[in-house]
């Protein structure tokens, strides 16, 4: 399959690249290595582009400045009849970055993907499932606190809530951005694109910040990661920051301990805390600020107050 591959810290670019010269071959791999700096964007630009390059050649294309914007459109047809249409978009979108590109480099004459329209899509709430309140609680309260891993655990699923932090934000902070101002307990999240995002703590979030860090003895490590992994057998935190899939596997541990149905993931806490925060009459635009939106319409997404409602009517149909 034609894809970005690594060998040893180097990347290859694939053939039908490669067939361009090696100008191409270095404006290619400059995109993924110089240009996408984070790394979640850049693997998953890296499927997505690989995935054009294999359907390229799968159907005889053997040298990328061949395409145009019939083979573009080809393949987002080709793509509608197996993928949903968020799913087309996203990888139109990352192939048409990959051509701008390699044109404002010379490589190509225009850009081929520009003219190429992605399906229709509108999407008014999101589908992250979201906590109702006493099920938010009854999963912080089932951790038990009295072991390092389990005050870990209630400190970073209480930041999600509290914060509207994203998992990779908090994964990201070192113990050093866990600090007081104004007589008050302030995290920093690193959010993307290198911004710091400053929010004061509610009061049991504080709590149990202040339990897991001086709990766990970070305090003498301040530029040390936050959340840790747990080492093989000594059930200590060790130095290595804990990797968003395994907080992904606890909080399924997590839930599963506390009982609860609903499958959730990482995002569900924030949507969660974002959902309480309006039911308890906050507004939208605060909201926005505190999840560090650039749009109150990306905070609908994470606002289920219509739920309520929904549920409401539907108990009504009495047969």
């Amino acid at each position: 399959m034609s894809n970005l591959v690594q060998h040893g810290g180097s990347y290859a670019a694939p053939a039908v690249i490669t067939a361009a010269g090696e100008k191409a071959r270095y404006r290619f791999l400059e995109f993924f290595t110089a240009r996408i700096r984070n790394p979640h964007t850049r693997r998953s630009y890296g499927r997505a582009v690989g995935d054009f390059l294999a359907w390229l050649e799968g159907r005889g294309v053997r040298d990328i400045t061949q395409v145009n914007s019939f083979v573009v459109a080809a393949w987002v047809e080709d793509m509608q009849r197996e993928h949903p249409a968020p799913t087309v978009k996203q990888r139109l979108a990352a192939v048409r970055m990959m051509f701008d590109w390699l044109a404002t480099g010379g490589i190509m004459p225009f850009n081929p993907a520009t003219a190429v329209r992605g399906p229709k899509h509108s999407v008014k709430k999101g589908k992250t499932p979201v906590l109702a309140p006493d099920e938010a609680r009854v999963l912080l309260d089932t951790i038990d606190v009295t072991t390092p891993i389990g005050l870990r655990d209630r400190a970073l699923i209480g930041l999600m809530v509290y914060s509207f932090g994203r998992i990779g934000a908090a994964t990201a902070m070192r113990v050093q951005d866990v600090y007081t101002q104004n007589r008050r307990l302030w995290v920093r999240l690193h959010e993307k694109g290198g911004k710091e995002h400053d929010m004061p703590c509610h009061h049991n979030l504080e709590e149990y910040l202040v339990a897991y860090i001086d709990g766990c003895g970070l305090r003498d490590d301040p530029a040390g990661p936050l959340f840790r992994t747990i080492g093989r057998g000594t059930k200590q935190l060790t130095q290595t920051a804990l990797p968003q899939a395994n907080a992904w596997a606890m909080i399924q541990r997590r839930a599963l301990a506390a009982g609860i149905a609903t499958r959730i993931g990482n995002h569900t806490f924030r949507a969660t805390g974002i959902t309480a925060y309006l039911k308890n009459g906050g507004t939208l635009e605060r909201a926005a600020t505190m999840a560090n939106h650039a749009s109150t319409r990306t905070t609908q997404l994470y606002d289920r107050r219509s739920d309520d409602i929904t549920l409401d009517e539907v108990e009504r149909v009495l047969i």
